[in-house]
């Protein structure tokens, strides 16, 4: 079953996380289970993020989630946010081009 994570965030600069993101990705590449992800900026609340990303599974998510590199990430990005982020798992039940 597919799975999102989306990870809800809040960040005043949001261009250190994307800088961030771009040396995990190529830090991961060939071995990181994420799909895609999509980074995100309420028009309501410019400090508050969303990072949806994408896994062909809950086990990929978690595969993903133990690599040295994204561990790495996450103490970084830690440091980069203005508030703990918070986490949403889901299972995609459906899905509709």
């Amino acid at each position: 079953m597919e799975f999102i994570q989306i990870i809800e965030t809040h960040m005043s600069d949001v261009e250190p996380m994307l800088a961030l993101d771009e040396e995990w990705a190529k830090s991961t590449e060939g071995k990181r289970t994420a799909r895609r992800s999509i980074v995100t900026r309420d028009r309501n609340d410019p400090t508050r993020h969303l990072i949806i990303v994408f896994f062909d599974s809950y086990e990929d998510a978690m595969k993903n989630s133990q690599l040295p590199e994204t561990q790495d990430f996450a103490a970084k990005a830690g440091t980069l946010t203005d508030a703990p982020p918070a986490f949403h798992d889901l299972d995609v039940i459906a899905d509709r081009s």
